[in-house]
This record gives structure tokens, sequence and C-alpha cells, in this order.
């Protein structure tokens, strides 16, 4: 069997389960409207200070004003999500990195001409009764600062491996890989989505690029 002819196979299944999961969530009652969730997972609250030598005890570390808790969420944090269609599916997701341009693995698969490959690496935790088992590349969506949003492509890069289809994460255990989107040249990106449900969760997280 030719490589033309497994991508061509490949992408096929691809779509089909991507066909299946929108006709699925389309039979299923939304139980509310969609939000944007851009609030970073805080992170444990550190130690009290230790004594001195003298036995008065440390000064406290300055703890930060409110608002910079409440700061947009950036490449690099993670989000807490939910998903809308089944209890219990909820997974701590992290934009760790981007990558752009990111150049193709494939010599026979590349950007079409005035446009270019754009990598993010996400990592997600399945956290909640159920485990993750989802197609990663269908739940991201890249927003320029034009408010242009991208959708990913099948291709696969040099920036490294990408989510399997469909990804399987056991309950409390974490994976990662890379989505790729194909943009313009001369875009500027200005956020990150994700989003559980194969990407129809009325949640989406939302990181800030740069």
């Amino acid at each position: 069997m030719s490589a033309t002819t497994r991508r061509t196979r490949r992408t096929a299944v691809l779509l089909a389960g991507a066909a299946l999961v929108a006709l699925t969530a389309t039979a299923c009652d939304s139980t509310g409207g969609t939000s944007v969730s851009t609030e970073a997972k805080q992170t444990a609250a550190a130690p009290a200070p230790a004594a001195t030598d003298g036995g008065t005890p440390a000064k406290p570390a300055e703890s930060k004003p409110a608002e910079a808790a409440k700061a947009p969420a950036k490449v690099g944090d993670t989000i807490a999500l939910k998903g809308t269609l089944e209890k219990g599916n909820t997974a701590d997701v992290s934009a760790l990195k981007v990558v752009d341009p990111a150049a193709s693995s494939n010599e026979y698969l590349t950007a079409a001409a005035g446009k270019h490959y754009v990598a993010v690496q996400f990592q997600i935790k399945a956290t909640g009764s159920k485990a993750y088992g989802e197609a990663p590349w269908s739940s991201a969506k890249l927003i320029d600062d034009q408010g242009q949003a991208y959708g990913p492509t099948f291709a696969e890069t040099k920036a490294g491996p990408s989510f399997q289809t469909p990804t399987n994460i056991a309950a409390g255990d974490s994976g990662k890989g890379f989505v790729v989107f194909e943009v313009p040249d001369g875009t500027k990106l200005d956020k990150v989505q994700f989003a559980l449900d194969n990407g129809f969760a009325d949640q989406v997280g939302q990181w800030k690029i740069g």
C-alpha cells in the first residue's frame, strides 16, 4: 500500500469520526450557554516561613494583589475544564508551547503556498471519574489579533509527536501531544482555545499567546 493511499484512508477515518461526534453532540441537549474560561488553575499555597535562628518568625512573603490572580491565562498555564455531554468528564488542560512556524515532517504534505504550519503542544490530565477518550485535534482552535479563528489540520511537524486519534488517558493520568494548524503567512496569533467533548463542551479554555 502506497504512502499516499495510507494518508488518504487515515484522513477518511478521521473525518468520519468527526462527523459522528458532530451528530452525537447535535442529539444531546446543552445544559447552558457557552462560556470562555481564561482563569489559570492556582497552585498550592506556599508553606509558612520557618523561624529565624533567634526564634523570631521570618517575614512572610508579600501576597500578590488579587488582580494578579485574575490575569488571563497564558501559554504555559493550566485551566480546569469540564465537559457537557457526559458527567465525570473533567480535565486539567495546559497549553505548553506554540511553535510558529513549524516545519512539516512529511516531504509530501506541506502547507499551501502563502501559508505555514503552527504547532501547539497541549497536556491533558483526566481529573474526573472517567477516562479521557477524545480527539484533541478536534478540540483546539487558534485565533489571530483580528478575531479570525483557525481549525486544525492533519499535518505532522518536526515540533514533536501529535496526539493519537483517539487519545485515551486513564482517570488520574496525563498525556501530551501537538495539534497542528495551517495559517496564512504574516498572521499575528493572539489566543489558543481548547474544549472537551471533542470541542463541543459549553466551557472553552483560552490562553493568551505572547
